[in-house]
């Protein structure tokens, strides 16, 4: 006998519902999937663009700030290169070829400590603001130098360097004995964190072209039908 066109015999419909029921029992299938694993190079990325935001960002407080405290020091030839600077601001001037004879790990250190103490320092000028556009630009630029003391922190735990021990000292007693020589803290005070962000963001150019980018992996997860 002749199958009618769109029947199935009584082989076939047994050889269908043996299909179906192998598709239904299949195992779970592995699929693959393709991650980033976020790791040093990334954090030093970011750590390095915060560095360059935070230089953009000092140069319109620092001419802001610079208003407030009047001449001579917002003027643009103003170079204080004979008066004493505030000792108790970490200095950045160093020789550059004795700082990148340092390891990374102590290069690093350096920067979280200096950022550490110079943040205090900062707030400490937030205080005593006259204006409440300073006050606000302060803040604000305090709260971003907050985020680079952690970003530096980061990169240091994904290389696996310890943070360096003992909370940053605080902000003494200013012992400017004038309202002259209390403007010229606050200026080396500026100066200073103008050139550690120069010099950090060098750092971590050169720190992010050392280390690898993140690692592409692939991992087998089980999906079912």
């Amino acid at each position: 006998m002749l199958n009618v066109a769109g029947e199935l015999s009584g082989d076939s419909w047994g050889i269908f519902a043996f299909l179906c029921a192998a598709l239904c029992n299949l195992p779970a299938l592995p699929a693959l999937n393709c991650t980033e694993e976020p790791g040093a190079g990334r954090c030093i990325q970011q750590t390095y663009d915060l560095t360059r935001y935070l230089e953009h960002q000092l140069r319109t407080l620092a001419g802001t700030y610079l208003n407030y405290l009047g001449p001579p020091f917002n003027e643009p030839d103003f170079n204080p290169r004979g008066l004493a600077r505030a000792e108790r601001v970490p200095s950045a001037t160093v020789d550059l070829d004795l700082w990148r004879g340092l390891t990374d790990n102590a290069r690093l250190a350096a920067n979280y400590r200096a950022y550490s103490r110079l943040l205090c320092y900062l707030r400490a000028l937030d205080g005593t603001a006259g204006t409440a556009e300073l006050r606000h630009r302060l803040g604000h630029f305090c709260s971003s130098l907050q985020g680079l003391v952690l970003s530096i922190a980061g990169v240091m735990s994904s290389l696996g360097y310890p943070l360096p021990a003992g909370p940053p000292a605080p902000p003494g007693t200013s012992v400017a004995s004038n309202d002259f020589l209390k403007k010229m803290d606050d200026f080396w005070l500026l100066k200073e964190l103008q050139t550690w962000l120069w010099r950090s963001a060098k750092d971590f150019n050169r720190l992010k072209k050392k280390v690898p980018p993140a690692v592409v992996t692939l991992r087998l997860e089980a999906r079912g039908f």
